[in-house]
């Protein structure tokens, strides 16, 4: 009898399984049938939305090419520039959602070819205005021809949205059949279920203690686990931290490590001037000099460290790189010595550069230095110039680029070349591989921080025993070169003053105030002086002709730049130069300074300040 039982039971058991597993299959086979008509509706809203952005896309360059046509302002380009890069990726992407439909493909085709000729339409009048044709450009938006385009991709745009909103409520239809169908389903599917469940209800419990034990296991290993992972994160935030001191200590220790060599330089050599000056005046003049080449090598070390940081302030311009390579021909051949053979590759067509022309002579300049320590024996040093276009997926590739133009200007070696260890740590501070005296280890990681804060980029190429190839990437300037400014003047006779030209000298720390004054006085000017800004303001208004103020940017109260515009509120014809170690905000915007500003930096010889003074006066 309780076989029977059992085997009625197993029976029923059985057949209940039969009945779930053909509730599921079916389940299964409605819920895919909805998902495929799911998938149709997503695509449909796919293919509208990207037609929506084709469309902005449009609408953007259109809207910045018309702004810049009436304002002239280059900052209403950017909407242009940025719907014409994107809307090819755009048009791509639509005709391949669409690819499946040949009439919508057709259509996509269509529009495709209607957008390029409105993009065409639209670069003809920016050509026009950027040649100063604004009338022209103008007559070109009149014409209508670029509305008659527009128009065109809109209807299009609008008939392909119309043949998507018929599928939608195809699809839609179909959804809701695959809906009611499937929630009929399981309903049905649920009551077997609910039949079975009174014979598995003992198994059932059985089985739910055994997954509450699974539980509680389960819970314990995942403390452990969350455990492990706090303490691992914590032992990375602990390395990433030691690598971040490691590097500030590196810093500081190459920064202390040359500094102290310099003073050393510096304040041995004044000492025993200030000890032989009474008993031997040209052992004195020898310490003099060996002092000043000491200051002027902590001054170029400061340059250096601001070049890495990209807070030098720069004064790009259009440059034509060409010319200023071969200018650099009688300085490489001084520098590099004879055993090397130097080539220039000089691009024909070459864009003009946006770019510091002194900054980038000197970034040449180091590599070419570099070139010539990888080469003890002898070698090639080959500098080469050309047009070159660094699309999305190089930008995507290499950090702090942006896609778009630049002038490439390169130093090839014949040397040693590095292994790959070597570049990754290349532009470091302080890293450097030559030997104990041969080098600071700054001038890559100065050549780095200059073309990044340029808006630029730097690549290196390079294998052992082969040689090196460096990069430099600089922004096209989209204009006519500037002329090359002739060479700053020798050691010879320094600029004077005329006329008894009045310089009023602002400075609010005394020693370099009293230097500065002296300076100027040396050299015949008429000089007035001011601790701080608001004493100038009086002096300015006491004294009726001032031809120069020569003032510091950095002081309290007010900085060198809202001194400068207050004074020219009262005498705008009123010569303005600006001097200081290091300054941020108030003439240096972006790392640039501003395009009606003088500049001497902090600190200055007496031949510098001489031409520059003279050069400000006679502008």
């Amino acid at each position: 009898m309780g076989d029977a039982r059992r085997d009625r039971g197993l029976i029923a058991l059985i057949i209940g399984f039969a009945v779930v597993a053909a509730a599921v299959v079916g389940t299964l086979l409605l819920f895919g049938a909805q998902r495929v008509a799911q998938q149709r509706v997503t695509h449909t809203l796919k293919v509208q939305e990207q037609l929506s952005t084709v469309l902005s896309r449009l609408q953007d360059a259109e809207t910045g090419q018309r702004g810049y046509l009436v304002t002239r302002d280059a900052i209403y380009l950017q909407p242009y520039f940025d719907g014409r890069r994107r809307i090819g990726a755009d048009l791509s992407t639509l005709r391949a959602l669409v690819a499946d439909r040949p009439e919508q493909a057709a259509a996509a085709d269509q529009l495709s070819k209607c957008i390029t000729a409105r993009i065409d339409r639209l670069t003809v009048g920016l050509d026009l205005a950027r040649q100063n044709r604004f009338d022209r450009a103008s007559e070109a938006v009149r014409a209508g021809v670029g509305k008659t385009l527009m128009d065109r991709c809109r209807a299009t745009i609008a008939a392909m949205k119309a043949e998507e909103n018929r599928l939608l409520a195809s699809r839609d239809a179909e959804l809701r059949d695959r809906s009611a169908w499937l929630t009929v389903w399981l309903v049905l599917s649920a009551l077997v279920v609910f039949a079975l469940a009174i014979y598995a209800t003992r198994d059932a419990r059985r089985r739910a203690r055994a997954a509450l034990n699974a539980g509680d296991a389960l819970l314990a290993a995942n403390r452990q686990l969350t455990e492990e992972i706090e303490s691992r994160t914590a032992a990375e935030a602990q390395v990433r931290q030691m690598q971040k001191m490691e590097s500030i200590g590196q810093l500081t220790g190459g920064v202390a490590h040359d500094f102290n060599n310099m003073l050393a330089i510096v304040i041995g050599s004044l000492d025993m001037a200030k000890r032989r000056f009474d008993s031997d005046r040209a052992k004195t003049l020898d310490c003099i000099d060996n002092a000043m080449e000491g200051a002027e090598r902590a001054a170029q070390l400061t340059a250096r460290l601001l070049a890495f940081s990209r807070q030098q302030p720069l004064a790009p311009r259009a440059v034509d790189a060409n010319k200023l390579v071969g200018g650099m021909s009688e300085l490489l051949r001084r520098t590099i010595g004879e055993n090397i053979r130097i080539e220039t590759v000089l691009a024909g067509g070459l864009w003009p550069a946006f770019i510091d022309g002194a900054q980038l002579e000197n970034a040449v300049l180091n590599l070419c230095v570099n070139g010539r320590d990888a080469m003890p024996d002898g070698g090639r040093l080959t500098i080469e110039t050309a047009n070159t276009h660094l699309d999305d997926a190089y930008a995507a590739a290499h950090d702090e680029v942006t896609p778009g133009q630049y002038v490439m200007v390169s130093v090839t070696d014949t040397g040693t070349g590095m292994p790959p260890h070597v570049i990754e740590r290349a532009f470091d501070p302080f890293y450097t591989t030559k030997g104990v005296g041969k080098g600071t280890g700054l001038g890559l990681s100065q050549v780095f921080g200059f073309v990044k804060q340029s808006g630029g980029h730097v690549k290196i190429y390079s294998e052992p025993d082969v040689g090196t190839t460096v990069k430099l990437y600089v922004p096209r300037h989209f204009g006519e070169a500037e002329a090359l400014g002739g060479a700053e003047a020798g050691t010879g006779d320094l600029p004077r003053a005329k006329d008894d030209e009045i310089i009023l000298v602002v400075e609010d720390e005394e020693n370099v105030r009293h230097m500065s004054v002296d300076a100027l006085r040396e050299l015949g000017y008429v000089v007035v002086q001011a601790s701080d800004a608001n004493q100038a303001l009086a002096v300015l208004e006491i004294q009726p002709r001032i031809d120069l103020l020569f003032t510091d940017i950095v002081m309290p109260d007010m900085n060198g730049r809202i001194l400068a515009d207050r004074a020219r509120e009262k005498r705008p014809d009123l010569k303005v130069l600006y001097t200081t170690g290091y300054t941020r905000n108030a003439i240096v915007h972006n790392g640039m300074l501003d395009h009606d500003v003088a500049f001497l930096a902090k600190p200055f010889t007496l031949q510098q300040l001489a031409v520059k003074v003279r050069e400000v006066l006679d502008a």
